[in-house]
């Protein structure tokens, strides 16, 4: 899991998934046929995302929901509590960077006024990331979480599928980067296959076979031409004379109006040595090869009139390969020809939970994601202007809150509890379910309001479970979808511009982030309904602590440090795992005093080292220790190791302690550069001195490194004195 692999790896990684899922392939089709759901691959791409057009152009929002191979890369890179707004982004993007979207789900939602009930389009997208065009970079490689590839065979998930008919797919920066390169290697092929205004390159021929056939195509490249210029004077038409092993490699046809010789079954040296002789011996003939797959391209040799002629015919061939080059890049594209239908009709998009889908979609189809979360959110904002949270939504009113039973938000338990005669398919007696909104679906020419359940966990049927919750939540908010006017669009609703582009940035602390402006979002206590165990972090009293030994757990490393600042100076110790812990102080000073202790002892090798309550956690001598700002450092990298004491030494960090000062440090320090500055009284710099010599007895972090120097000097007198007598 710690390891990236190329898809190839990916069939061996999950063998076992792939024959249970050729094993229950009948039971599979069986179930999924319950639910009219359209499967999309590689074979009906084209035809499912014309009708899909159709569908979001009329719809009034469209639902999404994705499966991925994986969600964290290493356990302390889960999402934490003590994790602050930017560091959850970097979490977020390091998932995104490194795992794969096997399944993307679309469905459009349409009201139909006449049936009083909304019309859903359910696709479900088997997408995988394989290299279409040779030129279009490294390959792609990505990472596979063992529980996740297990959770959907779990489901039932057809990797066989994804595997051999998964529609493939560039982002917009490697479609741009693709044409580019493609344009420079067809610049550089017509440059040197096609000018004659170059030397001739220079081909040693060695062998007498290469000198026998050089002289072959020559004379015969003589002939050819010869007799097209003597047709014109010839009353009985021009007949070339082919000796019997040319008939069958040389033909005369015409290409653009121009007279030229088809080269059929020569090798790829003979073909050089042809190039050669043309360059080396003919102003008007010119070689020519027309792109197509590598056993059908086509060799000629075209007479040209003039040297503008040879001009406008190699221009015309340019023209050709490049728009050739650029329809293999537009059929290469793929599945973002969706991603760039749903940007380009601004619909309202639904998601559950969604943050991380939105950075899987930016990064796998749009380009790089941003270094921070500000600068995401207004790029995202950009390509979608509307997007909804469900979870969000759910968590917005009292109500709801209480009838989805506390914090039970999941998408399946929101999808049964909110709707429950959608969910079952069929007509329920229940007063309160008949209120529920109507939903059909409709696949094709196929339009049914009755099936069993659907198969969770597939893209596509989460994403008509998302936009049904968000169907019903809007009713629940007083939404009257028969009285909406058709003018009126879902994003301009105003029961929901309070909760439009507000997403989770991380459901385990409950941060929220505004797509619009890029700031979090203040909760309230609608929006926090999930328990908290830790009930006030302040990431400036944290330290982070890692590499200490194994047999320390939170209990001993508190009993350790509160020995020294006191009982009440911890207020909390968290394991990111077995090998490092966030400490948070009860103040911010004590941070820096802790560091700035360690680094003093680290640095003794007296007695009083040795006794300090501080030894244990210091054992070993591999202990570091830092603020949380190295802890977001860490978290930046790409690098994916397990353990974060590892990945602490793969990012370059070899000191012990990074030595931090506090704020009220800090601003002590500044007063006192300005009163130096300002102050040139040698009366008033004595009065200083003595006033700094006060301050240092009452500096809790200079007193005790004061204390444990005297006591280390005590006790080496004393052994001094024991030594002597």
């Amino acid at each position: 899991m710690n390891t990236h692999r190329p898809a190839r790896a990916l069939s061996r990684a999950i063998s076992r998934a792939l024959s249970h899922s050729s094993s229950s392939s009948s039971s599979v089709q069986q179930q999924s046929s319950t639910f009219p759901l359209k499967n999309v691959t590689k074979s009906n791409f084209e035809p499912a995302l014309a009708d899909l057009r159709r569908h979001v152009a009329a719809a009034d929002f469209v639902a999404i929901d994705l499966e991925m191979t994986g969600i964290t890369s290493a356990p302390w890179r889960d999402s934490l509590e003590f994790d602050r707004a930017d560091v959850c982004y970097l979490k977020v993007k390091d998932s995104a960077e490194k795992f794969a979207v096997l399944q993307f789900g679309v469905c459009p939602f349409c009201w139909d006024s006449s049936k009083r009930s909304f019309i859903a389009h359910p696709h479900n997208f088997y997408i995988f990331p394989r290299q279409e065009l040779p030129v279009a970079g490294p390959t792609y490689e990505f990472l596979c979480q063992t529980t996740s590839i297990d959770f959907l065979a779990k489901y039932q998930f057809d990797f066989n599928v994804c595997i051999h008919e998964g529609i493939s797919y560039l982002s917009r920066g490697q479609e741009s980067e693709a044409l580019r390169r493609l344009s420079l290697t067809y610049d550089d092929e017509l440059l040197t296959r096609y000018s004659n205004l170059k030397e001739p390159v220079h081909m040693p021929m060695v062998k007498i076979a290469d000198t026998l056939f050089a002289e072959r195509m020559k004379n015969t490249f003589t002939e050819w031409r010869d007799g097209l210029l003597n047709l014109r004077s010839s009353n009985g038409g021009f007949q070339f004379q082919q000796n019997s092993n040319d008939s069958q490699q040389l033909q005369t046809i015409f290409f653009k109006m121009r007279p030229a010789l088809s080269l059929k079954g020569f090798t790829s040296h003979q073909l050089r040595l042809i190039q050669m002789v043309i360059r080396k011996h003919f102003q008007d003939l010119s070689y020519v090869q027309l792109n197509g797959e590598k056993s059908c391209q086509q060799q000629l040799v075209v007479r040209t009139d003039s040297k503008d002629d040879r001009d406008l015919l190699l221009k015309d061939v340019k023209d050709k390969h490049r728009r050739e080059a650029e329809v293999k890049v537009q059929a290469a594209v793929g599945f973002r020809h969706v991603i760039d239908l749903l940007s380009s009709e601004q619909k309202l998009i639904v998601g559950h939970n969604c943050f991380l889908d939105l950075a899987h979609i930016y990064n796998k189809f749009l380009g790089p994601l941003p270094s921070t979360a500000e600068e995401f959110v207004s790029a995202v904002n950009k390509y979608f202007p509307h997007i909804i949270d469900t979870k969000v939504l759910l968590n917005t009113d009292n109500v709801l809150q209480q009838r989805m039973k506390k914090s039970r938000t999941s998408l399946s338990s929101a999808f049964a509890l909110l709707c429950p005669e959608i969910a079952l398919g069929k007509k329920s007696t229940d007063p309160e379910v008949q209120l529920c909104v109507k939903v059909e679906v409709q696949v094709d020419d196929l339009r049914s309001s009755n099936w069993n359940s659907g198969a969770k966990h597939e893209a596509g049927y989460d994403a008509f479970m998302t936009g049904c919750v968000f169907a019903q939540t809007c009713s629940h908010l007083g939404i009257d979808f028969q009285a909406r006017l058709s003018s009126e669009k879902f994003p301009h609703i105003e029961k929901l511009q309070k909760q439009i582009n507000l997403l989770y940035l991380s459901w385990s602390n409950g941060d929220i982030i505004d797509l619009t402006t890029g700031k979090k979002k203040a909760m309230s206590s609608g929006y926090n309904n999930h328990k908290k165990r830790y009930a006030q972090i302040m990431f400036e009293n944290i330290a982070l602590i890692w590499g200490f030994p194994s047999k320390l757990k939170a209990r001993d490393i508190r009993e350790c440090i509160t020995k020294v600042f006191g009982p009440t100076s911890v207020t909390s110790v968290y394991h990111l795992d077995e090998t490092a812990v966030f400490i948070q102080f009860s103040k911010e000073k004590f941070v820096s005093e802790f560091l700035a202790l360690k680094e003093t002892l680290e640095r003794s090798d007296g007695p009083v080292s040795v006794l300090h309550p501080l030894t244990g956690l210091l054992e070993g001598g591999s202990t570091r220790a830092a603020n949380y700002e190295t802890y977001k450092e860490i978290c930046s990298s790409a690098s994916a190791k397990v353990l974060f004491a590892d990945q602490a030494e793969a990012v370059g960090i070899n000191w012990k302690t990074k030595l931090v000062e506090s704020k009220e440090a800090s601003e002590t320090l500044k007063r006192e550069i300005f009163d130096e500055k300002s102050d040139v009284n040698p009366a008033s710099k004595s009065e200083k001195l003595r006033s700094n010599t006060d301050n240092a007895q009452d500096d809790p972090l200079r007193g005790r490194l004061s204390h444990y120097k005297i006591l280390d000097t005590l006790i080496t007198s004393e052994g001094d004195r024991i030594r002597t007598n």
